[in-house]
């Protein structure tokens, strides 16, 4: 069995854990209305706000500079602003949207995988919390017209949509700063920041990995510490040269890499057409 198909099987059963990053955004027709990468968001945030050229290319360290000078409301509110577009959902996120998968991880601040989702039942959205605005909360739960919801109204759903980093949609929660991430990450080994319902999807299956980048050790800690206590075998749709880290990454993490662009992948995933070699 193909790659390919071994995937198509594992999403329709439910098996396989979509997880996408900010370049599923290229996907979107037309382009995307937001930024698609942390390279874009970070030009946008110091094109209104001048930060020291050390860290004007550092999307975390600018952030940071800006929290520290202006307050935390005013990342937020160029946060707001660079996500403010509603983003059309991509034809692969509509068809991940359909499956009734339990649990969908989006680690990038726009709202299209909400925007593919609604017409679909029983679903919710747990959320990444910055610990500066919620000192000791991890994690929001909302229902998809952004109320506020409790981990038993989650238990409930049929799919988790979960935002790791935050997201606009529903509640404009986002981690981005570099305070954000330490707080975050002093926690994650021990797996405190992670919803237990996603720990409990997580036993047993599979990651499939769309739009990722493993070039920062921020985006590999992040991935490892989700995927942790999962099944042994992932996939992730990763074109071109890879560096020492992100092959060693892909090695540890029993992460098959796929190399092909990913808008190839998903044509051949609408299409079911069992084209990738295992």
């Amino acid at each position: 069995m193909s790659a390919i198909e071994t995937i198509i099987n594992g999403l329709e059963q439910g098996q396989i854990i979509p997880y996408l990053g900010s370049a599923v955004l290229e996907l979107v027709p037309g382009g995307s209305p937001v930024a698609a990468s942390p390279e874009a968001l970070v030009a946008e945030l110091t094109a209104k706000v001048s930060v020291p050229f050390k860290v004007r290319k550092q999307l975390t360290g600018s952030a940071q500079f800006i929290e520290n000078f202006k307050h935390r409301k005013t990342i937020v509110k160029l946060m707001d602003e660079s996500f403010a577009a509603s983003v059309p959902p991509t034809a692969l996120q509509s068809y991940l949207a359909t499956l009734g998968l339990p649990l969908i991880v989006s680690t990038w601040y726009d709202n299209s995988m909400e925007n593919a989702m609604q017409g679909q039942s029983s679903w919710g959205i747990a959320q990444g919390l910055s610990q500066s605005e919620h000192f000791g909360e991890w994690y929001g739960w909302y229902h998809p017209d952004g109320s506020l919801a409790s981990a038993a109204d989650a238990d409930s759903w049929k799919t988790l949509l979960y935002h790791p980093i935050g997201s606009i949609s529903p509640a404009h929660n986002y981690l981005v700063s570099d305070s954000d991430y330490v707080e975050v990450l002093t926690e994650i080994d021990i797996q405190t920041p992670i919803p237990e319902k996603v720990k409990a999807i997580r036993s047993g299956r599979h990651f499939l990995f769309l739009g990722c980048s493993f070039k920062s050790q921020l985006e590999r800690t992040f991935a490892r510490q989700i995927m942790k206590r999962s099944s042994d075998k992932h996939w992730a749709v990763i074109s071109g040269e890879l560096s020492r880290n992100e092959k060693r990454f892909l090695e540890e993490q029993n992460i098959t890499p796929i190399d092909m662009k990913l808008a190839d992948f998903a044509e051949l995933l609408l299409q079911k057409q069992p084209a990738v070699a295992a």
